[in-house]
C-alpha cells in the first residue's frame, strides 16, 4: 500500500512518478490512504481527481488511477482510495492484509490534516510520526511499545514552530512512548546545528538512538 500523511509538497509531490506505468509490474489495485481535509487542503480523494482526473486532471495521462480507461501507454495501476478522518480520536484500520495491519492517527501540524501510521507485522511494529508539533498524548499511546518510532527532526536547539516539535519535545515523546529504537528523520537543519538538536534529544530520551538517512536499512528488534 502507499500511506500518505499530509499534503505538504515535500511529502507527496513524488506521487505521479511513482504511479506512472505502475500497471507494468502490479495488476491488482493499489490501496492508498490520506487525510481528510480543512480550508487549507483538499481531501485526499479530491487532491487525486485534481491530479489524475482524465479529462481535468493536472495529469489526465494518470487517469486509469481513478478508473478511467487505459491510454496508449497504460497509465498507472488503479488505486484503492482510503481517506482517514483526521478529527477521530481513535486510530483507524488502513490496510490489514498478508499478515500486515497499518493503522492512521490524525496528529496537529498546524492547519494541515496530517496522519502518523503504525506498522505491524511479523510481531514488530514501526511508527512513522511524520510532521508534527508532539503536542498530543494520543500520539503517545499509538507509539507505545514500537520497536521503532521514526521521528522527524525539523527544527534545531532553541527554535519553535507551529508545525514541529522542538528537539526536547521529540526526545519527550520518545521517552513516554517507550519505543526500542527512535529514528529520527526527516532533518531539515544545516549540519552544524545537528549536533545541539540531538543533545537536547538526549536529554529527554535516553534509548537506542539512530540518525536517519536516504535509502538507509535499520534493523528492528
Amino acid at each position: 500500500m502507499v500511506a500518505i500523511t499530509h499534503l505538504h509538497p515535500d511529502h507527496v509531490s513524488d506521487l505521479p512518478a511513482l504511479l506512472w506505468l505502475s500497471q507494468a509490474i502490479r495488476r491488482e489495485a493499489l490501496p492508498i490512504s490520506g487525510p481528510s481535509g480543512n480550508s487549507t487542503a483538499p481531501d485526499f480523494s479530491e487532491f487525486l481527481h485534481r491530479l489524475f482526473d482524465a479529462k481535468n486532471g493536472a495529469f489526465p495521462l494518470l487517469g486509469p488511477t481513478l478508473g478511467g480507461a487505459p491510454g496508449e501507454f497504460g497509465g498507472g495501476v488503479r488505486l484503492d482510495v482510503n481517506v482517514v478522518d483526521v478529527s477521530k480520536a481513535s486510530p483507524a484500520t488502513v490496510f490489514d492484509q498478508q499478515g500486515i495491519r497499518v493503522t492512521a492517527l490524525g496528529i496537529p501540524h498546524g492547519p494541515m490534516p496530517t496522519l502518523a501510521y503504525r506498522v505491524e507485522t511479523a510481531g514488530r511494529s514501526v511508527v512513522f510520526s511524520s510532521d508534527q508539533t508532539g503536542t498530543d498524548p494520543k500520539f503517545v499511546q499509538f507509539a507505545k511499545g514500537a520497536n521503532a518510532l521514526i521521528m522527524h527532526l525539523a527544527i534545531g536547539s532553541g527554535s519553535t514552530s507551529p508545525l514541529h516539535a522542538a528537539p526536547s519535545v521529540v526526545g519527550q515523546v520518545a521517552h513516554d512512548a517507550g519505543p526500542k529504537r527512535l529514528i529520527l528523520s526527516h532533518i531539515s537543519i544545516p549540519s552544524v546545528a545537528l549536533d545541539p538538536a540531538i543533545a537536547d534529544v538526549k536529554k529527554f530520551y535516553a534509548g537506542p538512538l539512530t540518525i536517519g538517512s536516504d535509502l538507509q536499512c535499520t534493523s528492528v528488534s
